[in-house]
This record gives C-alpha cells, structure tokens and sequence, in this order.
C-alpha cells in the first residue's frame, strides 16, 4: 500500500517515505505513527489510540507522544503552528488533514437503482520509479488494460493529482478505458527527484526513454501534449520502430524564444520574472496569470484545482528551469524526418501556444492528418465543445 499526499509519497511495504522522489530518513515509531494516521485519516484519534495502534498499548511518556507526533510533521514539512497536515484538536487527540489518498482507492461510478453495473470499470493507477542514464529518479505509473499508449509529460504533471482533478482526470479515464496508459512526470516535477542538476529537453526525451525501457514497451503508440509533443517527435525520430502512431495536441516545434518574435521573446522572459516573484507564494494571484493562459474557461473548482496544482508540482525555481527549456526547444529540421503516422490536433483559439503553431507541426511531418478543434483551452476541459471531437479522433487513429 502506498499513500499519497503533498509531495510525498508513503511507501508501507518498503517503509519508505520519500518527498518528491527523494527519501526522507524516519525513525520506526515516526514512520508507524504516519501510516496509522493516514489509514485512520477520516477521523480524530485519541492518546489511547495511537498508544494502541502504534506501541501495542504499551506506557509511553507524554513526552515521547509529543516528540513523535512533532517529529512526523517535520518529516512532512509542517509544523506545530501551521498544522497544515496533521491538526492538534484540543482534548481530543490529533487527525492527518490533509488530502491523500491510497493505492487501494478506485474510483466507479454507482450503477442505476436497479443493479445495472456501471458503464465504465474500475482502475487503478499504480506508481513506480525508474532511474534515468543520469541517476535521476523518474515516477511513472500505469493503468488499465489493452493496447499501451504512452503519453509523454508536459509541464506541469503530477502523477496522483491529475488522477485526481477536474483538469486532467476525466480525459486519462477515457483513455484508460482502452487502453494500457503510461505516464510519467518529468525531471524536477511531481513525484520524480526536484534536485537535480540537467534540466534541458535532451534530458527531457531521456527520462522518456528510461521510461519506455522499464515498463519492457516493445511497441506502442505516443501521446504528446503541449511540451510533450516535441519530445514524442523527438523519440519517434530516434526509434522509428518502436513507436506505431504518434498523436500531437497543442503542441509546438519552436519554443517561445525560438520562433522569430520578439513579443514572443519578451512576453517570455516576463512570464519568467513572474514566476520567479509568485510561484511559491500562498497567495495564487501570480499563479492565476497561468490558470487564465491556460484554461480560461474554467469554473471555480477547476481554477482552485489548477492554481493548487502548480504550487504542489515544482518549485519556483525548477518551474522556472523547465519553462526555460522549453522557450529554447527547436524540433524544427525533426519534422521531415518523422516515418510514423500522426495526428496533429490543435484549438483554434489558444492563448498558450498559436493555433499557427499546430499547423507547422502538420505541414513539417509528411502525411499527418490535422484537426482544427473549437475552443479556447489549451488543456481541455470536461465541459469543452472540443472534447468529444478530441476523443473520437484519437480513438478512431488509434484503432486503426
């Protein structure tokens, strides 16, 4: 059993936590006292309780209760004041508050009243690690069965949040639905290692590579979004024969500051002094100029969720190092080298990266087929007119 929360992941079986990817050295009864938290997370547990539950009922000092309890948050990032995480309820014990949840947990929907089993099956998506030629930690996971779709990460992902939020999850269900899906979080992001030295789009397609290598891929299709697109373009020019379609949405050959505009230049490096003032900051004001740029036709539970989400997936500075690499991608002279059939799908009105964009995609790959979609999302939304469109036409290329 895993439990994931924050930036953390609790590993039960290997009694392993780790913070980002990275692991945090816990005492035994620290670590024991975590897990009973969170498995005991939808209620307050007294000093009864973890005396029973933790030190099988036996004495345990006042003292030693309290060094336990400050020594998890610690562990945790938090603290005594903030109780952001674990909460003391006076006279009555303490309670985990913080959002998590488990690698036992699957999502179905209730069937009718009548017994009906629910249309869709249950998933489960399950986390890993795998080691890049560099020693960085990648998390990837996988989820559901059938034909293996791996799509490549984009900034910014997070491996159980977006399982989780109204942004993301209701499209990787759909493609789970058929699929083997396979994701991964990229270098200094979600669950994968934030400290580390290489953040560049060499990199980038490494760790996809390492990610293919550990899940044994023989031959799959790709999915790349946004970011990920280049990097899916350039592992299908590398290993032509393992990729059987390729699939491009919202995605770009040239990075902001390589595409001849100096607005373009300079709305970048702007967008970067933003980040570097904001970004980690409780206030999400500065992080809501990228919810707006990025889903601008969200409601208040997708906003709140999107804004959450960039502060949990990177710090300040890697969100600014991976934006930074990407303002310099250059897949351009990739293009005509591309053998693999594609799909290039592109909203009209996209405030992120120019409808123009897509269509050099498609004009530089020979034969791939474009779809032009309404909206004006750059991640599509549940509500989105172009969400149905988006599905049938990957699932119908797909099958093919």
């Amino acid at each position: 059993m895993r439990f994931f929360f924050d930036n953390h992941t609790l590993d039960v079986d290997r009694r392993e936590l780790r913070n980002a990817g990275a692991l945090v050295a816990l005492e035994p009864q620290v670590f024991d006292l975590l897990v009973y938290l969170l498995k005991n997370r939808d209620r307050v547990v007294s000093k009864d309780d973890l005396i029973d539950g933790v030190w099988d009922g036996r004495i345990v000092s006042e003292s030693t209760l309290t060094s336990r309890i400050t020594a998890a948050r610690k562990a945790i990032g938090d603290t005594g004041k903030e109780q952001r995480l674990i909460r003391t309820v006076s006279r009555k014990g303490i309670r985990f508050v913080g959002e998590a949840s488990d690698s036992t947990e699957q999502r179905e929907s209730n069937g009718p009243a009548n017994g009906t089993p629910p249309p869709a099956r249950a998933v489960q998506n399950q986390i890993h690690f795998c080691t890049a030629s560099d020693g960085v930690r990648i998390a990837y996971s996988t989820v559901g069965e059938g034909p293996p779709l791996l799509k490549a990460a984009n900034w910014l992902n997070h491996l159980q949040y977006d399982w989780e939020s109204p942004i993301w999850s209701h499209l990787l269900r759909e493609l789970a639905a058929e699929h083997r899906l396979i994701r991964y979080d990229e270098r200094g992001n979600g669950l994968s290692d934030w400290d580390v030295e290489d953040i560049s789009f060499e990199a980038f397609v490494r760790d996809l590579e390492s990610v293919i290598e550990a899940t044994c891929l023989d031959r799959f299709a790709l999915l790349g979004i946004s970011q990920g697109c280049a990097v899916s373009i350039a592992y299908a020019v590398r290993h032509p024969e393992r990729v059987s379609r390729l699939v491009l949405y919202g995605g770009y050959a040239r990075g902001r500051r390589k595409r001849d505009s100096a607005m373009e230049a300079e709305q970048a490096d702007a967008l970067l002094t933003l980040m570097r003032q904001g970004w980690g900051q409780e206030n999400p004001a500065f992080r809501q100029i990228f919810t707006s740029l990025f889903v601008p036709g969200a409601n208040p539970d997708q906003v709140q969720w999107y804004n959450d989400l960039q502060r949990r997936t990177a710090s300040p500075e890697n969100a600014v190092r991976i934006r930074r690499a990407m303002n310099e991608i250059d897949v351009m002279s990739l293009l005509p080298q591309v053998t693999v059939p594609t799909l290039v799908l592109h909203c009209r009105d996209d405030a992120v990266v120019p409808f123009s964009e897509g269509r050099i995609l498609a004009a530089g790959i020979r034969g791939a087929r474009f779809v032009a979609l309404e909206g004006c999302n750059h991640l599509i939304l549940e509500g989105d007119p172009a969400r149905h469109r988006f599905l049938d036409e990957v699932r119908n290329f797909l099958r093919r």
